[in-house]
């Protein structure tokens, strides 16, 4: 499928989704990378929200667009990581111009925006979703780095629950390439500027457990983030740790985007279905991770999800 539909355009725009992660720029750098090693015919192109710097050691980044061109119409686009195309942000004009479209995920949701679909609901990553389309032996270095980024990042390491044996079988095949694993690793996944820790310390020392102690939430407003001098991308995996407390079932981390309006992320441990949690308030995810958008004060905002959280959590609330 992926080399018929790429056969026929010319020109290729490349699109994740609004804040990307590294699966969503690891499944763009890949496909972008692939295509111009083993493509040289066709012109393609990049459009992401600037994303952490930690990822930029990966081949391509430097041609990354942050604005899109007037006026211009694709062959094709291609959109990675997301389930909704105005998840696209800033490049979806592009999409909604372009002659064909293919849309490659692993989210729940409705992909009918694009005309291709190459999704699979519990797959590990997109980026393995994107491995299983490419021809293993064109698969460079440069490639493959791309790839285990976004397959780490969405995985955890290998230690979330979406990791399946296919999951390793990729990642091996990646290690033959010749990636620095272990660089890829502890320097996009585990280490930290000072002031992220400062805020992850923070979060961690104002966190409260509700429901019998197994719910957990933290927050941070905009003047916090003044304070510390970060941005919304250096608070990247606040809410995987808030899960690792023992006894906790749900994670809420949720950060101010704008006056009053915050961006809730959830994960889950053991049943709960953070997914379903996510979709009763218009956002969405997979069941273990997912996240929506709410209005008020983070207290306003615990209050108005419990109802949703005790349908799935095991007892009385507290």
């Amino acid at each position: 499928m992926f080399n018929e539909i790429i056969s026929k355009a010319k020109t290729i725009a490349i699109g994740g989704h609004v804040r990307p992660d590294g699966d969503c720029v690891g499944s763009c750098m890949a496909i972008y990378t692939y295509l111009v090693e083993n493509y040289q015919d066709k012109e393609v192109q990049v459009y992401l929200e600037p994303f952490p710097e930690t990822f930029s050691f990966l081949a391509g980044t430097k041609y990354v667009q942050h604005e899109i061109p007037r006026d211009k119409v694709y062959d094709l686009f291609i959109s990675l990581d997301l389930s909704s195309k105005d998840r696209l942000g800033f490049s979806e004009p592009l999409l909604e111009k372009a002659k064909d479209s293919l849309c490659i995920d692993h989210h729940l949701g409705d992909h009918t925006f694009a005309n291709h679909n190459y999704v699979i609901e519990d797959a590990s990553s997109t980026c393995e979703l994107v491995y299983q389309l490419l021809d293993k032996e064109k698969i460079s270095k440069e490639v493959a780095s791309a790839l285990y980024l976004g397959i780490i990042h969405d995985t955890g390491v290998f230690r979330f629950s979406n990791t399946a044996p296919s999951t390793f079988l990729a990642a091996s095949v990646l290690l033959e390439k010749g990636i620095d694993a272990s660089r890829i690793i502890t320097e996009t996944f585990f280490r930290k500027t000072y002031e992220q820790n400062q805020v992850l310390g923070r979060c961690l020392l104002e966190s409260r457990r509700l429901c019998e102690e197994q719910v957990i939430f933290t927050y941070m407003t905009k003047k916090m983030m003044d304070f510390y001098q970060v941005t919304t991308k250096d608070l990247d995996g606040i809410v995987n740790q808030l899960l690792e407390t023992k006894g906790i079932k749900l994670a809420i981390f949720m950060y101010e985007v704008k006056s009053s309006e915050y961006k809730v992320s959830l994960r889950s441990a053991d049943d709960i279905d953070a997914n379903k949690i996510a979709m009763f308030f218009g956002g969405g995810g997979h069941k273990k991770a997912a996240g929506f958008n709410m209005c008020g004060t983070p207290f306003d905002i615990v209050n108005n999800v419990t109802r949703e959280l005790e349908y799935q959590l095991k007892g009385p609330m507290a």
